[in-house]
């Protein structure tokens, strides 16, 4: 058969760290680069009937969990995967609704080109084998946001398969204490997205939106090789970035473009996996751990008191903080799949299997794509320590913030002063003000040139790091000033006269004789109070470096 018609439309930017600290369950999964059942890419989680576990022996050994993830990402682009319908977030309900959309009969699907290359590109991002060939098929179940009754997605053979996603965690309190650890991705597959239903309380009702049914998801499947919520978290955050970088999802957790269902059991090292329960629909990072945590803890206080685990589809209460019950998980054979009768094997080419004479806006090109590819995550962090000489946890923070790492290289562009000055300056003081305030870097009231002008007075001694502190301080009320016109005004300029300081020195000493008494005794502490009492003296324009040596001399001669 055939490739299915592609359709054009044109297209709609963070590596992450955690501190992993799994309290009484034990690391589980593979090491990097291998799989626990010898078979890449084949699920290790066991169907089972149910466990009840006995009451614990003495000795025995802790609770290992098992945790895996299927991640829905919305897929950046500005129609639908089969219809031309717009995507636009909080438009007015059901006012992006074709008639394939609300299915109504006789209307068919138009595979959507922008939404293949995306899947394609966060294969080849993700290291997954590419399929030449791919199908789609339809899961049936009923709800109404559905209209169909069935959704499209590719459940026999999707179009990418047997990928890693690595990411790095804290395993101990230092944050020099990291390592990288990997999670198999089983698969990546197309499938439309359902409508949302809102529940009126007051009324008693629910209301459908149609406008999101049909828009394209990426469905990421990752191996049950984590052991924890904060390992989860931390691998979710990554992909943020691969999927934001590569420009294939804006996954904004917040908007519903990033949503997970964690899969999660618990037992004993050295015997048979336990039931697994899933946790559906978590929109945050920091939810997804924490309902995973709970979930975990769950499972094993229900074990040791006797119970059993069911194989059960769970929601997280936020405002309680814990799972409670949906439904019993539905098995394959509930969904009732079949292939997809309106939509031929969609075939993928290389250089050199592309058949010649091919329309180049009816075929896709996979070598093509991973040209395309930009800067990944992994390796932009790896570029800024060896460019910069951060630390790896630096490079992870200028990644993790929104439009950062953009600020940061700017101001790196415009001032003289060190590259390390510049990181400790926009990670401590900036971003310390933005979260101080619960603003983005685009809502920043100081712009790279400017702090760049403040950083460039401080390198050539102009002003004390004080002042410059006192000087950001009004840069961030936005009053329109410059630095310059900050330090003029505040005269906050450091004290350029030798001899003045000197003199000013030498007065302090000799206005507080018990000061210097306690430090010829031996308390080095009495030092910082004399420099404070310069300080003062000064109006804070006087270095400390500076007014130390003075002061020193001055004692010693």
């Amino acid at each position: 058969m055939a490739a299915p018609m592609l359709r054009w439309c044109c297209p709609g930017r963070r590596f992450a760290f955690a501190r992993v600290g799994c309290g009484s369950c034990q690391r589980r999964g593979p090491p990097t680069g291998s799989t626990s059942n010898g078979k890449r890419g084949q699920s290790s989680v066991a169907q089972q009937p149910h466990i009840t576990a006995q009451k614990p022996r003495k000795g025995e050994p802790e609770w290992a969990a098992v945790v895996g993830l299927e991640i829905h990402a919305q897929i950046a682009s500005n129609s639908k995967l089969f219809s031309g319908s717009q995507v636009c977030f909080a438009a007015p309900p059901n006012s992006l609704v074709s008639f394939f959309d609300a299915s109504l009969p006789g209307t068919l699907p138009v595979l959507n080109r922008r939404c293949v290359e995306a899947a394609v590109m966060t294969g080849l991002a993700l290291d997954c084998h590419i399929n030449r060939k791919s199908l789609f098929d339809r899961k049936h179940y009923f709800y109404a946001d559905l209209p169909a009754g069935y959704q499209i997605t590719q459940q026999r053979l999707p179009i990418a398969v047997n990928g890693s996603l690595a990411y790095s965690v804290y395993v101990g309190r230092k944050p020099s204490q990291m390592v990288t650890r990997t999670v198999r991705v089983k698969q990546i597959q197309l499938e439309q997205d359902s409508g949302k239903s809102l529940h009126d309380g007051l009324r008693s009702q629910t209301l459908i939106d149609l406008n999101r049914a049909g828009i394209g998801l990426l469905e990421l499947v990752l191996e049950p090789d984590m052991s924890c919520g904060e390992e989860a978290a931390t691998a979710v955050r990554e992909l943020q970035l691969i999927l934001q970088a590569l420009g294939t999802s804006q996954a904004n957790m917040a908007e519903g473009q990033l949503r997970v269902d964690a899969n999660i059991s618990v037992h004993r090292p050295g015997e048979p996996l336990g039931i697994r329960t899933e946790v559906k629909n978590l929109n945050s990072a920091r939810f997804l751990a924490k309902a995973i945590d709970y979930e975990i803890q769950r499972q094993i206080n229900e074990l040791e008191n006797g119970g059993e685990i069911l194989n059960e589809t769970r929601s997280f209460d936020f405002k309680l903080g814990c799972t409670v019950p949906m439904r019993d998980k539905e098995g394959k054979q509930d969904y009732r799949f079949m292939p997809e009768p309106n939509l031929p094997p969609l075939l993928l080419y290389d250089s050199g299997s592309l058949p010649s004479g091919a329309d180049p806006q009816q075929v896709i090109n996979i070598d093509q794509l991973r040209e395309r590819l930009p800067e990944l995550p992994r390796v932009t962090r790896q570029r800024l320590v060896q460019q910069y000489g951060m630390l790896p946890e630096h490079s992870c923070v200028l990644l993790n913030e929104v439009g950062l790492l953009e600020f940061f290289q700017n101001v790196v562009k415009e001032t003289r002063a060190e590259p390390k000055k510049v990181t400790s300056w926009v990670l401590n003081t900036f971003l310390g003000f933005l979260k101080q305030q619960n603003l983005a870097v685009s809502e920043s009231p100081v712009t790279p040139s400017a702090l760049a002008e403040l950083l460039d007075l401080l390198d050539r001694k102009a002003i004390s790091a004080p002042a410059a502190k006192q000087v950001f301080e009004e840069l961030w009320r936005n009053e329109g000033k410059t630095p310059a016109q900050i330090v003029a005004e505040k005269k906050l300029e450091l004290l350029q006269d030798p001899e003045a300081l000197e003199q000013l020195c030498r007065s302090t000493l000799e206005a507080h004789p018990d000061v210097v008494m306690d430090l010829k005794r031996g308390n080095p502490r009495a030092i910082n109070k004399l420099i404070g009492l310069v300080r003062k003296a000064t109006l804070g324009r006087a270095d400390p470096t500076a007014i130390k040596e003075v002061l020193e001399r001055q004692l010693s001669s």
